[in-house]
Parts: structure tokens; sequence; C-alpha cells
């Protein structure tokens, strides 16, 4: 469709008008609309996701293995091997996992991002209706949004990156890397596993439980009070709803350990 030229103003009409005036209309929306995009971090990546849940969920489950195993009280030997295999298995489960999550993921989108390639090439037309009543659905004025898909559709890279954004929600380079969330997830899996096995190379028995369950209840305190500052919640719920987490799953694996410790040795 033909699209209307904006009118300037000319020179020999009198002084030039102030810059805010000459930026008002459409393109002072998208460019204020750019600014604020600014302020945003990009949390759609999958290695930020992938090494929060990672540490957090290393913390939770070797301890309660950890806890689990020691409840049947036997040598503290067992209990670090239970630890080692727990960190090791629990580390490369999750590495797995993302690794695969965020291929398929990838994968889906660039199909769907393909799709919409050949369509903005075969119904241009199609897809700018499309986009402006998107713009009309957000408020703006038929004339103003039938302006802003045109201007969109003018550059085929940014008409695909536009209608990624607006149909499917994504941005076509921030797809997220398989690898990088996988390593992400194997690292911080083992760094959260590793902190309740080390009192167990020090320590055994009931002094080994203890410092086990401190030093989980003081890093959980730190997980949740960093999730805090990153998500915007209260730190203090944010910190004690990881620390009731923590504590409640190495609770009941201590206490599950310990009866059947009870029954096997009776």
């Amino acid at each position: 469709m033909k699209l209307r030229p904006l009118a300037l103003a000319s020179s020999a009409q009198g002084p030039a008008e102030p810059e805010h005036s000459q930026r008002d209309g459409p393109e002072a929306d998208a460019e204020q609309h750019q600014r604020a995009e600014k302020h945003h971090r990009n949390v759609q990546g999958g290695a930020a996701r992938a090494a929060v849940f990672g540490i957090s969920d290393g913390l939770v489950t070797n301890v309660s293995l950890i806890l689990g195993v020691a409840g049947a009280q036997p040598g503290p030997s067992y209990v670090r091997l239970a630890g080692l295999a727990g960190l090791l298995a629990g580390a490369f489960s999750m590495a797995a996992g993302e690794y695969i999550s965020m291929s398929a993921q990838a994968e889906l989108l660039t199909r769907e991002l393909e799709v919409e390639r050949r369509a903005l090439k075969t119904e241009p037309e199609a897809e700018l209706e499309e986009l402006a009543q998107v713009y009309q659905r957000r408020g703006l004025t038929a004339d103003t949004a039938t302006y802003l898909a045109g201007m969109m559709m003018r550059t085929p890279e940014l008409a695909l990156e536009t209608h990624a954004r607006e149909e499917l929600g994504v941005n076509p380079s921030s797809l997220g890397s398989p690898y990088a969330a996988a390593l992400s997830s194997f690292a911080t899996f083992a760094v959260g596993a590793v902190v309740p096995l080390l009192p167990w190379f020090f320590l055994y028995g009931t002094p080994a439980v203890v410092t086990s369950v401190a030093v989980v209840a003081v890093v959980a305190l730190v997980v949740g009070f960093v999730l805090a500052r990153a998500t915007g919640r209260s730190p203090v719920y944010s910190a004690f709803r990881q620390l009731a987490v923590s504590m409640v799953a190495a609770g009941v694996t201590y206490a599950v350990g310990t009866l059947i410790g009870v029954n096997v040795s009776s």
C-alpha cells in the first residue's frame, strides 16, 4: 500500500520548530519506546535462568540426599560417596535437561521465524495489515497504526524482528544458547551441591550434620536475597522462602533416613 509522506517544515517559513515538536507523533512514540527498552535487562536468555535454578536445586537436592543417608547413621565415607554421586548425577542431569530443552525451544522458534520470513516475502500486504491491527488493539488510531506498520515493513530484518516480538513474543537475536544453559546448569548445580557435602570431609556424626545444616541455611538465605535483588521482591520473604524449602526437604529426608536405618538395624 502507498504510505503518506511526512510533511517537512520549510526553513523559509520561519524559525525552525523545537526538536520535540518535529518529533511529535509516531516517530516520537517509537523513539520513546526504544529509550524505555534500554532500561530493561534481557531475561529471556537460558543461561541466567539455568544458573539461578541450578544453584538452588543443587543446594536442596544434595542436602536432602546427604542428610537422608546420614540419618541412617552409616560411616562418613558412605555419606561422602552419596554426596559426590548426587553432585555428579544431578549436575549432568541438569546440564542434559537444559541442553535438550533449550535446543528444542530454539529449533521451534527458528521454524516459526522461517514461516514468518516467508510470509513477509509472499504476502507483505497481509502482514502489514496484521501488524497494523496489533497496534490498533494497543490503542493507536487506524492511521497511526498503519503508518507505524508501514515504517516497520520497509526493512526486511526490522519487519521480521517486529513480527516476532509482536506475534511470537521473542527477539530473533536472543533465542538463548543451549550450550551456555547446559554449562551454567552443570556449574551452578555443582556449586550448590558441594555446600552441604564439604563438612563431611572434616567432620562426622552429629557435628557434621549440624554444620551441614548450618552452612546450607546461610547459603539458602544468600541465594534468596540475591533472587530478591534480581526480581525486585522482598528480600526477607525471598530469603526465608528459600530457607524454608531447604530446611523442610532436609528435615524430611533425615527423618526418613533415620527410620529406615532403625528398621534395617533392628
